[in-house]
């Protein structure tokens, strides 16, 4: 029989609710918005209203921050929730508006991109009309949801999942609202923290439902409490993060028994699928590479098969997948290319296309010199231009460019045969440009 807990929560309402921020000052996280330069800080200080759409994930406190903005701007608050409302709401924002003028009012629509385009249409003429400011709260990507009228007119800012240590904040706060007389150990917190996942709604959740019935709380008591699902998760002190370097070593080590446990682990403890998935198609890209371009599609089409069929039936393509990644030739090849090529770029600066690859879609194009020159492979003997260059004037001299070097693995070994025969063939010509 479990004791009743020793420190009753007097409160009936909701932990989260209680913890609402009541200033713009006093929420966590969201300082590249809300700190020294951020955007919403800047127009805070300028008493500049705009209307924007606020895209996150669940539990970072978007409705929170709307609210706050509007008593921050001295504005009116309406809110109308997408999943439950239509156009005879937006009709209410409006002849809400209208009665509050000039004092202003700032319609919060959470859930936004439910809306269809017709209802989101009918909030362009009064955005423009300055009738109110709207703010938009999304966990989708507004690119694809939002449609492009309504986008043009209002800002996107991007909130992220709570880091730990505002979540280790938030966590120490929550305590001293709902259990003040408890203690919690760094390893409690971090079994919180963990758990939570960025979002700190769950986290208040989890902390409001705990009911301790002794002073302390260290990770095993806070674990019982959390259900045996979160105590497998995290068994052994292991971290989520953990747990995720541990199966993408184990698949760049090439063993897929190591590779096989780790994505159980993941999957038994809780872990969204469909991370999972994401992680499996980086590793294809980063640490299998064109030694084995397969080992993408099989990750790609794991991921869809996952998102398909969820779990569990799902996650046998995750396992093929992770098995297939594991004993698959490795190269990172492409990817030290990129960042070498990505770093270079960004010292080097803009150098101009040589004349010869430019396009000449009209006369006066032709008459500068804009392809001219230009050789095309497929006319070339071996289909190839031999001792052609391809990059802006000058580079050659810089230094030996040839970003991509492949390994003597897999596919690689042949790419790095045909590289070889094109060189020499470079080598050869007498119009060799190098």
């Amino acid at each position: 029989m479990v004791s009743p807990s020793l420190f009753p929560n007097q409160s009936q309402e909701p932990l989260a609710e209680r913890m609402r921020p009541r200033t713009v000052a006093a929420i966590l996280g969201q300082d590249h918005l809300l700190g020294e330069g951020g955007a919403l800080r800047l127009a805070i200080e300028s008493r500049r209203p705009h209307s924007m759409i606020l895209w996150g994930p669940p539990g970072v406190g978007k409705t929170t921050l709307a609210r706050l903005l509007a008593d921050a701007f001295g504005l009116e608050f309406m809110t109308i929730s997408a999943v439950l409302g239509g156009i005879k709401d937006i009709r209410d924002a409006v002849v809400f508006a209208q009665q509050h003028q000039p004092r202003g009012t700032l319609v919060f629509v959470d859930e936004v991109h439910r809306f269809n385009k017709a209802q989101q249409d009918a909030f362009l003429p009064h955005m423009e009309s300055g009738l109110f400011t709207l703010v938009g709260a999304t966990t989708e990507n507004p690119s694809f949801e939002v449609n492009s009228a309504l986008l043009s007119r209002a800002a996107v800012h991007v909130l992220r999942r709570l880091d730990s240590t505002a979540l280790q904040a938030l966590a120490e706060r929550a305590f001293e609202t709902a259990w003040p007389g408890v203690t919690v150990t760094a390893e409690g917190y971090r079994l919180l923290v963990d758990t939570a996942d960025g979002d700190g709604r769950r986290l208040l959740n989890l902390i409001d439902a705990l009911a301790p019935t002794e002073a302390t709380l260290d990770r095993n008591a806070i674990a019982g409490r959390l259900g045996d699902r979160v105590r497998q998760f995290d068994q052994g002190g292991d971290a989520f993060y953990d747990q995720i370097s541990a199966l993408h070593k184990s698949v760049r080590g090439s063993n897929p028994n190591a590779s096989l446990y780790w994505l159980a682990r993941m999957l038994d403890g809780g872990a969204d699928p469909r991370y999972v998935a994401r992680r499996l198609v980086r590793m294809a890209a980063e640490d299998v590479g064109l030694a084995d371009p397969r080992a993408l599609r099989l990750a790609l089409d794991a991921a869809e098969t996952c998102e398909r069929l969820g779990s569990p039936e799902g996650d046998l393509a995750l396992a093929m997948a992770v098995t297939y990644l594991a004993v698959a030739p490795k190269s990172n090849a492409v990817y030290k290319a990129w960042k070498g090529v990505q770093a270079f770029v960004r010292e080097r600066g803009s150098d101009p296309v040589p004349d010869h690859l430019r396009n000449a879609p009209t006369r006066l194009m032709a008459d500068l010199g804009y392809g001219r020159s230009y050789r095309y492979a497929h006319d070339e003997p071996h289909g190839y231009s031999a001792g052609e260059s391809y990059l802006p004037s000058g580079l050659e001299d810089v230094a030996d460019l040839r970003w991509y070097q492949p390994t003597d693995r897999g596919l690689e070994t042949r790419i790095q045969e045909k590289l070889d025969r094109l060189r020499k063939l470079d080598l050869e010509h007498p119009s060799s440009r190098r």
